[in-house]
Order: C-alpha cells, then sequence, then structure tokens
C-alpha cells in the first residue's frame, strides 16, 4: 500500500504497567498489524464469545475487546467504537466516545472524527466500461478524497491489505457527476464503496454505499483473515457478502430518479 491511505496509526500514550500485561510490547502501529490485531480478536470472540445476561434482551453490548483502548487517552472501548483520522500522520485511531466527540467532524485541526453514516445507492449509474476506465481487478474498491494529495484516490482489498489503484481522475469524476443524487462523501474520512452486483437484482449492476473510512478498512481486514488460495474460498465470500449485506440493513437508500438506471455512468 501506498502513502495515499491511512497507512499506519500513531504512537499511543505511554502506557501504565498494567496495561503492559494486556499488550503485546512488540506492537507496531501500521494499519496492516492493526488489521492483524482486529483479526486475531475477531476470531477469539467468535470462539469465546464473552457471555451476557440471560436477562440481557437484543442489542445488549458484550464486554468490551481486551486491550483494545482509545488511542488517544488509553480508555477502554468496546468493539463497535468510533474512529479519528490523524491528518497529519494520515493514521486511522481508535477512539473512545469522549474523544470522537470532542474531534467532531467539523474539527479542523490535526484530528477529525470518523462519522458514522450510512448511505447505499443501489441505482448508482456506472457501466461495466466506467468500471475497466478505474482499472479496478477486482469486484469491489472504495474512492476518498485525499486532503493532503488534492484528489481522490482509490483502493481495493486484497489478501496483502488495502491496495491503491492509480485513479483516472478524469473518469471518476465523470462518473460522480452522472449520480448527482448521491451526497458528498467529507474528506479523509469517509468513502465511496462501491460493489458490483450485490444487493441488487440487476445483473452486473453496481452498488455504491458511501460509509465511514473505518469501514473500509473493516472490509479489508474481513478479506484479509478469511482468504484462502487463490479464488478466496466460500467462506471469504460469504463474509465478504455478509458485510455488503449489513450495510445495506443499517444503511438509508438514496432515492434516485425514476428511470435514471438507464442513464450509466457515461460509457456503455
Amino acid at each position: 500500500m501506498t502513502g495515499s491511505g491511512l497507512r499506519r496509526f500513531r504512537e499511543p500514550p505511554p502506557r501504565t504497567h498494567h496495561q503492559d500485561q494486556h499488550q503485546d510490547p512488540h506492537q507496531n502501529h501500521h494499519l496492516d498489524r492493526h488489521q492483524d490485531r482486529q483479526d486475531h480478536q475477531r476470531a477469539q470472540q467468535q470462539a469465546h464469545p464473552a457471555p451476557v445476561s440471560p436477562a440481557a434482551g437484543p442489542g445488549t453490548a458484550r464486554r468490551p475487546a481486551e486491550g483494545t483502548r482509545c488511542e488517544l487517552c488509553s480508555e477502554p472501548v468496546g468493539q463497535d467504537h468510533g474512529h479519528v483520522v490523524d491528518m497529519d500522520d494520515r493514521a486511522l485511531l481508535c477512539a473512545c466516545p469522549g474523544c470522537h466527540l470532542l474531534f467532531a467532524p467539523a474539527a479542523q485541526g490535526r484530528y477529525r472524527a470518523v462519522p458514522r453514516r450510512y448511505l447505499h445507492a443501489p441505482a448508482f449509474r456506472m457501466s461495466a466500461a466506467d468500471w475497466d476506465e478505474l482499472q479496478i481487478p477486482v469486484r469491489t474498491a472504495f474512492f476518498f478524497h485525499n486532503s493532503a494529495l488534492g484528489h481522490a484516490v482509490a483502493f481495493y482489498p486484497s489478501p496483502a491489505g488495502a491496495t491503491e489503484s492509480l485513479l483516472p481522475i478524469p473518469a471518476w469524476e465523470r462518473i460522480l457527476a452522472a449520480n448527482p443524487e448521491l451526497p458528498g462523501a467529507e474528506p479523509d474520512v469517509e468513502a465511496l464503496l462501491i460493489d458490483r452486483g450485490a444487493g441488487t437484482d440487476r445483473a452486473g449492476a453496481f452498488v455504491c454505499h458511501l460509509v465511514p473510512i473505518s469501514a473500509c478498512y473493516e472490509l479489508v481486514g474481513l478479506v484479509r483473515l478469511h482468504w484462502k488460495g487463490f479464488s478466496g474460498g466460500e467462506e471469504a465470500w460469504a463474509a465478504i457478502d455478509g458485510f455488503f449485506a449489513e450495510l445495506v440493513r443499517q444503511g438509508q437508500a438514496v432515492p434516485y430518479e425514476p428511470g435514471g438506471d438507464d442513464r450509466g455512468g457515461g460509457r456503455s
């Protein structure tokens, strides 16, 4: 992965001796290592789920994953925690509710909270020729505006991590112009995640999800965790399909103009 994405995590606040007993003293704060740690925690939680009181109803939070802490103040956080982008180091940091609120999206300093906005556009106007022109070799990729570079960048998940694809900017801008109904993603902290054919009954259609940038790296982590061999295997594809199904479930559909499906993204 190149420097256009969120490459690494900054050094966290000094840890206490008690924290060192629960965390790897050789912890590397690069993005791929952070994904490895999350993959391991997810596998451990699946094998040994934390107990929930019999009286607990649906949606009751489980105990926070041991060792997962806010990377700004070191407070423990649960599995479903927020994130903050370090604009100087191009780093994605785990954040507790207090720190996430402190650096709300309106903040203009070093840190910016990652919003929790989920939208999906099942009628996204894009053709197979558009996708080929974007030079994406797989079925899904995410796009976001890198303010340090001043333009959009594209990545796709792979067994090796988030892989950058050289983005033809005019082609991408033409696709966005063909979809005026879709709200713009906040620079650096939100992304447009495009998947081909998932969540729609239109053969070969593209669905676009506007998601937190952290969700894209969650997908990258799923691919790294489950991918086997050359084709990935049933387990990997089940995890990927489940991820996109959950995005549709929790997100809000973007209404498109009637008949817009036939307009395409500009190339046929």
